[in-house]
């Protein structure tokens, strides 16, 4: 139920791999530290009021709650598919540009809190949460959204229900993480929609990303999915057999959806006019023309972040429509 692009693991995520790892290895050294745990507290009056600027930086990286620690990080792995689509330096701005944004909005929304409740916010959940949930912004936005399955005949369940759920279980595992989450909301709507041209002073400059794709790229990087590479070149059994099982589910759910839709297409229309008839799907519109060349389609899915390979079975099995292939392979 999780939104994945088609290839599992980290191919083509350096970024995110290396957030998980470092991250949770940081916080699993700070548990059995706990002397040093006072240092990465993020203490916002401490900030205000004793001026330790500090805090911004140590205090908001390093999850000191093992409940945080791990939503985040599968939140962070369901996120990577941004890194894949728009590439490791654009990622790492987003995620930049929003880290420093939601500075100012934190000291805002704690400032409006004391005004509104004459209640003085102290200490706030430490780690890298804001920039988690600015990600919602651009999942909510750019995401297609598909049925998986109904519950009870009237909730429907997507294939980004279950992201919603780890943020909500995030957003309630402390009394004041929803500050930070609105924090994070406002400053990933801010940077996404770049109303004040923060995409341009929020960056990540071009020397670092070189400097980043010589250094730590090669230690964080992943081979390519084993799906990628023929049977026959060293796989073993049990690989082929779970390559095979996967192939056949895809085959099923493709199969499944044309009949749906088949069904959806010859059932009639209640009512006194037959709207299908006088105006018929843009599929039938369509079917004297020329069928496109998939090139330019399988081209655009792998610049996405997919392989070449699960591009042309998805645009093969969806008649080269590259919205239909898209949702397929966001799906599996």
């Amino acid at each position: 139920m999780f939104t994945t692009t088609g290839s599992r693991g980290f191919y083509k995520a350096p970024l995110s791999k290396g957030l998980l790892l470092v991250l949770n290895g940081l916080a699993v050294l700070l548990s059995l530290l706990p002397q040093y745990q006072e240092l990465f507290v993020y203490n916002i009056q401490a900030v205000i009021q004793q001026n330790q600027v500090w805090r911004l930086l140590c205090g908001r990286l390093v999850c000191l709650d093992v409940k945080d620690s791990f939503c985040s990080s599968l939140l962070i792995y369901n996120f990577r598919i941004f890194e894949r689509r728009f590439g490791t330096r654009k990622f790492a701005s987003f995620l930049l540009g929003t880290w420093c944004l939601s500075v100012l909005v934190d000291l805002l929304l704690t400032q409006a809190v004391q005004l509104l409740f004459d209640y003085e916010v102290e200490e706030l959940p430490a780690g890298l949460l804001t920039p988690v949930f600015s990600l919602f912004v651009p999942f909510y936005l750019s995401i297609p959204r598909m049925p998986v399955t109904q519950i009870l005949g009237q909730i429907h369940v997507t294939n980004k229900s279950l992201v919603y759920v780890v943020g909500l279980q995030l957003l309630t595992s402390s009394p004041f993480m929803w500050l930070l989450a609105l924090s994070g909301l406002i400053s990933g709507g801010l940077y996404h929609s770049n109303v004040l041209r923060l995409q341009k002073f929020l960056f990540v400059p071009a020397w670092v990303s070189r400097i980043g794709r010589y250094i730590l790229e090669p230690l964080f990087s992943s081979s390519q999915p084993s799906s990628e590479t023929p049977l026959g070149m060293g796989a073993t059994l049990d690989i082929q057999r779970q390559q095979r099982m996967d192939l056949l589910d895809q085959q099923l759910l493709l199969a499944q959806y044309s009949e749906a839709r088949t069904n959806t297409r010859h059932q009639p229309q209640a009512g006194l006019l037959q709207w299908t008839r006088l105006f018929p799907s843009f599929r039938h519109r369509g079917q004297n023309r020329p069928q496109m060349q998939p090139w330019p389609q399988v081209a655009r899915l792998v610049e996405m972040g997919f392989s070449r390979i699960d591009a042309l079975e998805a645009l093969r099995a969806s008649n080269n429509d590259i919205n239909m292939a898209t949702n397929f392979l966001l799906q599996h």
